[in-house]
């Protein structure tokens, strides 16, 4: 699922394999673009803003994507086989003499000028991995809307850019929530530990493989410990263990089908109305 640590570490691997060279082949497979050609200019920085990714290149060009659900860019090596999907999902191919980078899927793909990067990713709230980073920004942002459901507000990239539905339903077990509580009746100290442990989950998962929200992060305080089992370590709280037991109480985790996205949650450890 790409959320924030994911594009973050997708921008890295684009920015180590194509920065500072000269592009020796461009094939932007979108209608609107398709007649563009960036060969020849060089490629000057890769970098992520919440879950959006920027490829700037000489010239004051700046290719956007967006991953969203399954969108996603590989790197080969020159002559390597192309794995990541059939040729009629590919969207878009760069190469230098070094590697070949594709993107598979891309539901946002667009050239723009650099210049013009802030009308496309302008509106995003504060960047929990980014430069940009405040805490009491992205609180207020939250709390502006107190009868707003607390799922739906931690989605919003308005308020603070990088939580997808991975880490929403996660934060949601953390804070004892359930998605649908209006996030006004969250008490404040909850609210402000919401957003550190946004940011600390965020932080932790930047560079792994496998991202993980059991390590280092637990429930909100008055929560038993876990008792000690022989289960198996679990990298996730709730997220896809429906009808598994919480980690922390054993009851069956909860799962509801909403806009395409799956919400999971603890229907003993998380207070709050339900579907």
């Amino acid at each position: 699922m790409p959320e924030g640590d994911t594009v973050l570490q997708t921008a890295k691997r684009l920015h180590s394999a194509l920065a500072d060279q000269v592009l020796t082949q461009s094939d932007l497979r979108v209608p609107r673009f398709a007649t563009a050609d960036l060969t020849g200019r060089t490629v000057l920085d890769v970098s992520a803003r919440g879950k959006h990714l920027l490829t700037r290149i000489e010239g004051g060009l700046t290719l956007h994507s967006h991953l969203r659900m399954d969108g996603a860019w590989r790197v080969f090596a020159p002559h390597e086989r192309w794995r990541g999907g059939p040729a009629h999902q590919i969207r878009a191919v760069l190469a230098n003499t070094t590697h070949t980078v594709v993107g598979y899927r891309l539901p946002v793909l667009e050239l723009l000028r650099t210049k013009d990067e802030e009308q496309t990713v302008g509106h995003l709230g504060p960047d929990l991995l980014g430069p940009d980073w405040n805490a009491d920004t992205a609180l207020r942002n939250l709390l502006a809307d107190p009868g707003r459901p607390l799922g739906e507000a931690l989605l919003d990239q308005r308020n603070l850019a990088g939580i997808g539905n991975v880490y929403n339903c996660e934060l949601c077990f953390l804070a004892r929530a359930t998605p649908w509580l209006p996030i006004g009746l969250l008490p404040e100290s909850t609210a402000v530990l919401l957003v550190s442990t946004a940011k600390q989950l965020l932080e932790a998962n930047r560079d792994r493989p496998v991202r993980t929200t059991t390590v280092g992060a637990r429930p909100r305080a008055g929560a038993a410990p876990a008792p000690r089992t022989r289960r198996p370590v679990e990298n996730l709280w709730v997220y896809g263990r429906a009808h598994r037991p919480c980690l922390r109480c054993g009851a069956s985790i909860r799962k509801v089908e909403q806009d395409i996205r799956p919400t999971y949650w603890c229907p003993h450890c998380q207070k709050g109305p339900t579907p």
